[in-house]
């Protein structure tokens, strides 16, 4: 019966594991069974379902089922050449090998050999010699464009065979000699042939991927390859200057001064955005980045690649460095070429003398060309609209530099979001530093300013780097003009010290007496960085008045208990690396034994009631038990009872006689020393002569050197003019009373003001061809005043209706020339001209 269930059993395991062997492989009637591919010369053909692409490998190589994120039916079969052989396993037998035209139809690459006899390359291929085909499989032929195909056909003995010609190498290389980087000149004016070699096994020729490779011949080797190959002549920058379809990529790409290097030697890949992809651009951000060289170098540079990546090689996604520093993930889906998960390329694979040409429908714009405000992703939309919606983001000029402290959208709860603006905005100012820092330039201790006028504390930690009371997740990111680090919480800034924390929330109100009664709220209050574990009052209940008194006279023991609870340096219970303990030294001098779990912090394995409530001079962790070295033993009996009965989860030692040491406590203070300093009065002696005793203002005249200044003077101001020697007037001005207005003259586009005492306002006027004789006879008599003189009419003293209407263009009006009397300097402007 026994026997009977372990037949049973073994038949049951045996027919689940065929089932299972039929479920990961894809077996067709003439093909091998799934043991049989790991016995000698067994291929495995894969192809992607949906698509065309297949890959042909031996069965240690072959893609565990998916390619390109897409399942795979899976064939084994002989791999070319070999044969099966009844009654034993694998592919033991082997076919005679031909020479290479023969061998063109042993691996099925029946086009290529029809084309090569067409051609009258055959009998260069069966003849002597050592070659290296690489043939175009039948379906690389039918995905040729059909009109190159016609052409080759309607010229077989040029056309066609200078094609053939440019698909082989004179002398036989195997996969093994095929080196990453290779070029090899073909049989066709020795064009170059492209070989790269990818960690993979993917081996490429010009891009096209080797499917069958190996296949040895009597005068040579034949790899069968995916596509036809096409003759290579330009240079990257060639082809850009070429295609009219990247007239945006070229013009950036001059004014960034890439393009020339892209027709330098090397093997480069570059991700050519089409004009489409530009288009898709927001004006404003592509008119700044261009108008900014660095950033659109960054920009250019972000796109290319310093290595040969051909989309045939990529069956999985992989990160590759760009020249401009930062990284891209160049995967695939199906047939399709993904560039950082995205599927974009047009058209792949184009081949030059220097690297591969990718098409793609986007711009890929680096951090380092984006302003601070876009480095945001997903996550941190709530803190960018806020900033935005608030005003905050205009402020964060293109030339400046900042860093941006973003919490989660989660960390926006809907208190918060409610609150009023003004304070809102207060909070996110203290989210914005004034300076850039990278995630690489923070260390423990460093103090960062807000454009809020915060001072944000820095803290580093083994796993994790924190700011005040919030850590960081990974994103941190630098763009142009500054950097982002992603929070976890809102920041909060701390505003009061351990000590004023203490006396503010009564819930500490009985450590808070224990702890001035121990002398140490200096230590709490003094500037440093402290982690404090606070019992709250529950900790104490059934301890008496007596018993407390009790504690309190032992004044070493009552030091010793209340500073075990205190340690140096700033732990933040976010920041310690989760399921880790971290043991710290107290200021009592024993270990404390931290640990996070579940977002919870464990204080010699006590549960915190709440932590992290952030203080000037360190941190706040609260407990609910009075913490006790286990390690000092208790030496009082009285003393004993009181712990015992405060303290349960652990057991206190008794030494009959033990005494508790004393701590020195090292308690810094701070001296205000004011000093009154009386300030030096300097004394500028100089003099000014009077010169004009007139019944206005007084004109004098200060000499200077230097070029004269134009400068406006404010409404009330004296304006004086100081000259050295006799008084001339030298041009005519005409002075209004009144209030004073500004006057533009529209030729000279300059504002006048008049400033000064009341004075009565005189006009003079002419009318006849005597003006200007007139005028100079005045000009060139020494007057000190000039009153009203008016030729052909009867002159009277305007009223204020009159001179409103003169201001106001009725009657042409002069411009007034002021100058403010300045002490050592001399401020002047251009003779008026008469209007």
């Amino acid at each position: 019966m026994l026997s009977f269930f372990f037949l049973s059993f073994f038949f049951f395991f045996s027919l689940s594991a065929l089932q299972i062997g039929k479920t990961s492989c894809h077996l067709e009637i003439n093909s091998l069974s799934l043991p049989l591919c790991f016995s000698p010369n067994v291929c495995a053909l894969q192809q992607i379902l949906g698509t065309k692409k297949k890959y042909f490998s031996t069965c240690k190589n072959w893609y565990q089922g998916a390619i390109c994120g897409k399942k795979t039916t899976v064939l084994y079969e002989c791999c070319p050449g070999y044969m099966r052989m009844e009654g034993m396993k694998g592919c033991p037998a082997v076919l005679p090998i031909d020479h290479v035209y023969g061998t063109l139809g042993i691996v099925g690459a029946t086009t290529t050999q029809r084309y090569s006899d067409v051609s009258k390359l055959r009998e260069e291929i069966e003849g002597k010699g050592s070659f290296t085909y690489f043939a175009p499989s039948n379906e690389a032929w039918d995905n040729l464009d059909s009109d190159i195909r016609r052409g080759l056909e309607s010229n077989v003995n040029v056309e066609l065979l200078n094609a053939l010609h440019s698909h082989m190498v004179n002398k036989r290389m195997l996969t093994k000699d095929l080196k990453n980087g290779m070029i090899i000149p073909s049989m066709y004016n020795n064009l170059g042939l492209f070989i790269n070699h990818y960690p993979n096994g993917v081996v490429t020729v010009n891009c096209a991927r080797i499917i069958h490779g190996n296949q040895i011949a009597t005068n040579g080797v034949v790899h069968v390859i995916d596509r036809v190959l096409t003759q290579i002549g330009t240079s990257i920058q060639d082809f850009i200057e070429a295609e009219d379809d990247l007239s945006s990529f070229r013009a950036a790409a001059i004014t960034s001064d890439i393009l020339e290097s892209l027709g330098r030697d090397g093997h480069f890949t570059l991700f050519a955005p089409t004009n489409e992809a530009f288009e898709k651009l927001p004006r404003g951000v592509l008119e700044r980045i261009m108008g900014d060289k660095v950033a659109s170098e960054a920009l250019m540079k972000y796109h290319i690649l310093n290595t040969l990546q051909c989309s045939e090689a990529i069956t999985s996604g992989a990160v590759f460095e760009t020249l401009e520093g930062n990284t891209i993930e160049i995967g695939c889906d199906g047939d399709s070429i993904t560039v950082n998960g995205i599927k974009m390329v047009n058209k792949k694979d184009i081949v030059t003398n220097n690297g591969v040409i990718h098409l793609i429908d986007q711009v890929l714009i680096p951090d380092s060309a984006k302003q601070v405000i876009e480095l945001a992703g997903n996550q941190q939309t709530t803190f960018t609209d806020l900033v935005a919606q608030l005003g905050l983001a205009s402020a964060l000029r293109p030339d400046g530099e900042y860093t941006l402290l973003a919490p989660v959208n989660n960390a926006f709860s809907d208190d918060t979001l409610s609150m009023d603006q003004r304070l809102l905005k207060l909070i996110l100012q203290n989210h914005i530093l004034k300076v850039k820092v990278g995630l690489n330039e923070l260390y423990n201790g460093q103090k960062l300013e807000t454009i809020g006028g915060k001072q944000l504390r820095v803290f580093v930690y083994r796993t994790a780097v924190c700011i005040e009371n919030s850590c960081m997740v990974r994103g941190s990111k630098q763009g142009r003009n500054g950097a982002i680090h992603i929070f976890r919480e809102i920041i909060k800034p701390a505003e009061k010290s351990l000590h004023e924390k203490l006396k503010q929330d009564k819930r500490f109100s009985i450590f808070l007496s224990l702890l001035e009664a121990a002398d140490l709220k200096e230590l709490l209050t003094q500037p440093g960085d402290w982690t404090l574990f606070v019992p709250t009052n529950d900790a104490f209940k059934g301890m008496t008045n007596e018993e407390k008194e009790i504690l309190i006279r032992d004044k070493n023991a009552l030091q010793n208990i209340i500073l075990y609870h205190l340690t140096p340096g700033v732990f933040i219970g976010k920041g310690f690396e989760p399921g880790v303990t971290n043991i710290l030294k107290t200021t009592q001098g024993s270990k404390i034994y931290l640990k996070g779990v579940n977002d919870t912090l464990l204080v010699n394995e006590l549960k915190s009631k709440e932590s992290d409530i952030m203080t000037t001079n360190g941190v706040i962790h609260v407990v609910d038990k009075l913490l006790y070295p286990a390690d000092i033993p208790v030496g009082n009996d009285q003393l004993l009872e009181i712990l015992n009965k405060l303290i349960k989860y652990i057991q206190i030692k008794f030494v009959r006689g033990s005494t508790f040491k004393e701590i020195p406590i090292t308690v810094y203070t701070t001296k205000i020393i004011t000093k009154v300093v009386e300030p030096k009065i300097k004394v500028i002696e100089g003099s000014l002569q009077p010169i004009i005793k007139t019944e206005g203002p007084m004109i004098t005249k200060v000499k200077i050197e230097g070029e004269p200044e134009l400068r406006l003077v404010k409404e009330g101001e004296t304006v004086t003019e100081v000259i050295h020697g006799e008084p001339i007037i030298k041009k005519y001005t005409k002075i209004i009373d009144g209030v004073p207005v500004e006057i533009t003259e529209k030729e000279t586009r300059e504002e006048r003001i008049i400033t000064g005492p009341e004075i009565k306002y005189t006009r003079i006027s002419t009318s006849g061809g005597e003006t200007e004789e007139t005028l100079k006879k005045l000009l060139q008599e020494e007057v000190t005043k000039v009153t009203k003189f008016i030729e052909g009419g009867d002159g009277h003293l305007f009223e204020d209706e009159e001179i409103k209407r003169l201001l106001q263009g009725d009657t042409p009006v002069r411009k007034i020339q002021a100058t403010k009397r300045v002490q050592g300097s001399r401020r002047r402007s251009r003779e008026d001209r008469p209007q």
